[in-house]
């Protein structure tokens, strides 16, 4: 016994060697603890031994006995009502103390109850008392022990679990001690010995499991059906062991009165403290009940609780001013009625990409969808949703960014636009290119390009000013579009500089070019009214046809030599590039 005591104080030791803080010190406690219930045993041993006939002697072991019963009382309640109260609010940790009264209590009563059993029976109740002074240490540890076991973490049950059926083992040994006369041999095994050891080895055991060096965490918001019909089972107990001493004879002296009143009133308070944690819990849940209410009120974002199968649950008071719906309008209607029908696609992948999630449990992040709403007056609005899981479905956290889409497509017109034309700017048009040469095929005759410079246009925009020449070129910009067909580009490329690119369907031929060109030559070299003036320029136009493996950037150079030669020639005419290309009208190559 001695030597199982001595092991579970060393493991007790070891393991406060590799922990810190308050829970150092709380298995520092235990391993004490557990040293003195070693002395205790060594001294009990020896006054059952030679030490009997040595009156002297026995009068200072059995003091240092119960000094050594009483140390480890002690000291082990100390370390466990230290765990008992880390965490939690003041109701919790008072609601703990009380729960390991509650179980202490009545099993101490069935211990004294025991006791005064073995005094009818004519039993050596002295010897008794140092028997039930090792009963009520295992009885008050059990209650602490138990008590903590009602934390609802999965990882610290394991290591508190271990405590409870090593102290519970413990327990059945010293009452067998109490019962037994003799030592108590099953099929030759000493009973109470065999269970003192293996409890002391769950001791040694239980703090190098999981959970052991983990705080004490009860949710204060959890109280299983379980733990509330508990608190009954220690007044039953009383009532049984008071009940079975009467029937045998006994009488109720003062302690076992004591005890079961003590058991009594520690299950009043305790029911008294778990209502006022309840009230406490209730005003903290209303509390946060009314902060979030008013975010939820106070945001301009629209919050909306979708079922699985994509029923309205709940939509926030700020969908009234932000799409025109009140919120007990939209309550069981279907989220895929306001989606524009070519987003649906989008937001049911989103939805559905949600789901699949939620059905692996792989992570909870949400996903971020834009779609198109429409609103109350019938409009489409640009929203930005953010899908989550909910209980009951899913959360959209939605924005109108409408506006920020406007602003958007406006500052990429404007990337690719000419402010005061309208039209394609170069980089804009290059593109244009290369996708057309890109996606030729050998039944459609090759694109063609069409260089365009206004000539006189310098003199008109010194003599007038910039504003007439502004004009002016926003004048040509609108001719020129007029001039070419629906599926052509037309760009400015700076300053008095246009382009424009002819593509052809498979079936037609290039010949046609030279009408184009002819068309826009016509159109441009007409008199432009600007205010009260009338003015007048031509252009030179270069044209490009483009041959296999021919890049944007060649197409477009062999374009402007075209236009530079037309110039040369005398300006006001076309001129095609000579390569190796289909036959292009006669009648455009020099006007």
């Amino acid at each position: 016994m001695t030597a199982a005591h001595g092991g579970a104080s060393l493991s007790l030791l070891a393991r406060a060697g590799t922990a810190q803080g308050k829970v150092r010190l709380r298995f520092t406690l235990l391993a004490t603890s557990a040293a003195a219930g070693g002395l205790h045993h060594l001294l009990v041993s020896q006054i059952g031994s030679g030490v009997r006939s040595a009156g002297f002697l026995q009068s200072v072991v059995r003091p240092l006995a119960g000094a050594g019963i009483a140390a480890c009382l002690g000291i082990a309640v100390v370390a466990l009502v230290m765990a008992a109260a880390e965490n939690g609010s003041t109701l919790t940790r008072l609601r703990r103390m009380l729960d390991s009264w509650l179980i202490a209590g009545s099993l101490l009563t069935l211990g004294w109850v025991l006791l005064q059993h073995r005094a009818d029976q004519g039993g050596d109740v002295s010897a008794s008392l140092l028997g039930l002074a090792r009963v009520v240490t295992d009885v008050l540890l059990l209650g602490l022990v138990i008590a903590l076991r009602c934390c609802p973490r999965p990882a610290e049950r394991r290591a508190s679990t271990a405590g409870v059926l090593a102290l519970a083992v413990l327990f059945a040994g010293d009452v067998l001690r109490i019962l037994l006369s003799g030592p108590g041999d099953w099929y030759g095994v000493p009973l109470p010995a065999a269970c003192s050891i293996t409890g002391l080895s769950l001791i040694a055991l239980a703090p190098w499991m999981p959970g052991s060096a983990d705080d004490v965490v009860l949710d204060q918001r959890t109280m299983p059906v379980i733990g509330v019909v508990a608190a009954f089972v220690p007044m039953v107990v009383c009532a049984l062991a008071i009940t079975a001493h009467a029937v045998t004879g006994g009488s109720m002296d003062i302690v076992m009165a004591a005890l079961a009143g003590s058991v009594l009133l520690a299950l009043a308070a305790r029911q008294g403290v778990t209502h006022a944690d309840h009230l406490r819990i209730a005003q903290e849940a209303a509390a946060s009940e009314a902060h979030y209410r008013t975010l939820v009120d106070g945001t301009h974002d629209v919050i909306t609780i979708i079922s699985r199968d994509g029923v309205v649950l709940y939509a926030s008071p700020a969908i009234h001013p932000v799409f025109g719906y009140r919120p007990e309008e939209l309550m069981s209607a279907r989220l895929p009625e306001f989606c524009h029908p070519d987003d649906l696609a989008t937001l049911l992948q989103a939805v559905q990409t949600l789901q699949q999630q939620a059905e692996a449990d792989a992570g909870r992040a949400g996903h971020r969808v834009s779609w198109r709403l429409r609103t109350a007056d019938k409009r489409w609005r640009h929203v930005e949703s953010t899908i989550s899981r909910h209980p009951e479905g899913m959360i959209f956290i939605s924005r109108d960014v409408s506006e920020q889409v406007t602003l958007r497509t406006q500052l990429e017109h404007h990337a690719f636009h000419d402010a005061l034309t309208g039209l394609p700017n170069g980089a804009l048009f290059a593109d244009r290119v290369a996708h057309a040469l890109q996606k030729r095929s050998a039944e459609a005759a090759p694109p063609v390009l069409l260089f365009v410079d206004l000539d006189g246009f310098k003199a008109v925009n010194d003599s007038a000013g910039h504003a007439t020449g502004d004009a002016l070129l926003a004048h040509a910009a609108r001719r020129l579009q007029s001039s070419v067909r629906a599926g052509d580009t037309v760009a400015r490329l700076g300053g008095d500089e246009f382009a424009a690119l002819l593509e052809w369907k498979a079936g037609t031929h290039p010949s046609s070019a030279g009408e184009v060109a002819a068309r826009i030559l016509s159109a441009l070299t007409e008199p432009y009214r600007i205010g009260s003036t009338d003015a007048v320029v031509s252009a030179s136009i270069g044209m490009a046809v483009a041959i296999p493996g021919i890049s944007p950037a060649e197409l477009l150079h062999q374009a402007d030599l075209a236009m530079y030669a037309a110039k040369a020639a005398g300006k006001g005419r076309i001129h095609v590039h000579q390569s190796e290309t289909p036959h292009v009208s006669s009648g455009a190559s020099n006007r």
